[in-house]
């Protein structure tokens, strides 16, 4: 089971930077491969990724040669197409084009990607929607639709979770997303003093920024 989340997880969640999973295939949403295709025709693509979306810390340990790397699903597929356990695609536009959650459903296993992490705040796509945050909740709608059928929480980034972990992580990423949209003192442990990652309280500033100055924009040509 476990194997076969690291055979898909870098593919299907669409976060446009590798994982070190050697030669094992990795697939993607349409959406997903056509973005990073389309990202990737620029030439200094990925030393703009290098320099501006991965950690300065990790960024030697990141293999770029990896990157884009995967192998596109026909839009609208529901299921990974393999002779594994079922696994049911939830597809949405949180952090990402094209980006997903796996359910392996008769095993009640939530594959959560780049979401519902106890270390990462929820990190917006900023770049390629009209309404990041408004995606980003819709994305957490989906997946508490399917939170009564998961016993085991993995995300991409932090700890496994059981099922009291899956609705505890659903409001703590609710209440990130509300705070950000409505400017508010934010109270979050994960860009706090006790943080698991320093850079993260940087990160929540440039989104608390992009987002003012989207809200601006609006004003102005409102």
């Amino acid at each position: 089971m476990w194997q076969a989340s690291r055979r898909i997880l870098i593919g299907i969640t669409c976060s446009g930077t590798p994982a070190s999973l050697g030669a094992a295939p990795r697939y993607g949403t349409a959406r997903c491969a056509a973005t990073v295709r389309a990202r990737l025709s620029d030439p200094h693509a990925k030393a703009r990724i290098a320099a501006q979306l991965i950690p300065p810390d990790i960024v030697e340990e990141t293999p770029l040669d990896l990157l884009g790397l995967i192998t596109g699903l026909p839009a609208e597929t529901a299921r990974i197409p393999w002779d594994g356990p079922q696994i049911r695609i939830i597809e949405h536009q949180a952090h990402a084009p094209g980006h997903a959650a796996l359910l392996i459903e008769e095993r009640g296993v939530l594959i959560a990607g780049d979401t519902l992490s106890d270390v990462l705040i929820p990190l917006l796509d900023l770049n390629e929607t009209a309404d990041p945050i408004g995606d980003y909740l819709a994305a957490l709608r989906l997946l508490e639709d399917a939170a009564d059928d998961i016993d085991v929480l993995i995300p991409g980034h932090g700890s496994i979770g059981g099922p009291d972990q899956i609705h505890a992580r659903l409001e703590q990423d609710r209440a990130y997303l509300h705070a950000l949209r409505d400017a508010q003192v934010l109270s979050d442990p994960r860009v706090g003093p006790s943080a698991t990652y320093d850079w993260l309280a940087g990160v929540h500033e440039r989104q608390l920024q992009n987002l003012a100055r989207r809200r601006e924009r609006d004003r102005t040509h409102g």
